[in-house]
């Protein structure tokens, strides 16, 4: 959003981030059908031009509110093209899915590994469990789905960018008895075995590390991970190793 306004606004853009910020609370949005503010207080924001109305205080001289009223408008011109182009970008990437009452898909879920990855929780490439049955269609680009018993905590509904028709490549697929998948449609990966001791810089920092083949993973897919964690956790590892 910043970006799209800041080469207008030169060296003292910064003097216009409460207007930036006014124009993105007061601009309607199509997920909510409604301006930020109107969802949050329940009523339209009254903008600058109401602000010199009878019966108010004149804080403000006309000339400050015309150049105010400007500025936002400069800024909800530029968010509208940034959303255009942003949109287009993701009209070119997305693919026409669809499927009938009947078919049977399997449902992308993400591994996780069980400890922080260099100062952030780490994830691995997505798998596939299933195959599930479509029980029928919800809006135009989402599908429910039967899940079994043990799938009771993650809602039925999925996305279709979650879905994948049930061919994919078999070392994608998660057997359901192996792992525990959350709400949220994600499992923790176990490592299987360390394959190579090093070290990897981090932040100008160079961090004893090790090699490690996950589980339900390809040993190509192997990630380095700091040392220190892998032996906090996974301390059995290394007398294998």
């Amino acid at each position: 959003m910043l970006r799209a306004c800041v080469l207008d606004f030169g060296g003292n853009w910064t003097d216009y981030l409460p207007l930036a910020e006014f124009a993105y609370n007061n601009s309607y949005q199509s997920s909510i059908g409604m301006a930020p503010y109107e969802a949050l207080y329940g009523r339209p924001c009254r903008s600058p031009l109401c602000w010199i109305e009878m019966g108010e205080s004149r804080l403000l001289g006309p000339e400050i509110v015309q150049e105010t009223t400007e500025k936002i408008q400069l800024i909800k011109e530029k968010l509208k093209t940034a959303q255009d182009r942003q949109k287009s970008y993701a009209d070119k990437r997305r693919r026409p899915l669809e499927f009938e009452e009947g078919d049977w898909v399997f449902v992308k879920v993400s591994p996780r590994r069980g400890i922080f990855r260099f100062g952030k929780k780490g994830k691995l490439a997505p798998r596939f469990v299933g195959p599930f049955q479509i029980d029928k269609r919800v809006g135009p680009v989402a599908y429910k789905l039967i899940l079994p018993q043990q799938l009771s905590l993650v809602h039925d509904v999925f996305h279709v960018s979650m879905l994948r028709k049930c061919t994919p490549d078999p070392t994608w697929v998660v057997d359901l008895q192996d792992v525990q998948i959350s709400e949220n449609t994600s499992y923790v990966e176990e490592p299987l075995r360390i394959l190579e001791i090093g070290e990897h810089r981090f932040r100008n920092k160079v961090i004893p590390a090790v090699k490690v083949w996950w589980q339900h993973h390809g040993i190509e897919e192997a990630t380095w991970e700091p040392e220190e964690e892998m032996r906090r956790h996974y301390s059995q590892l290394f007398y294998e190793f």
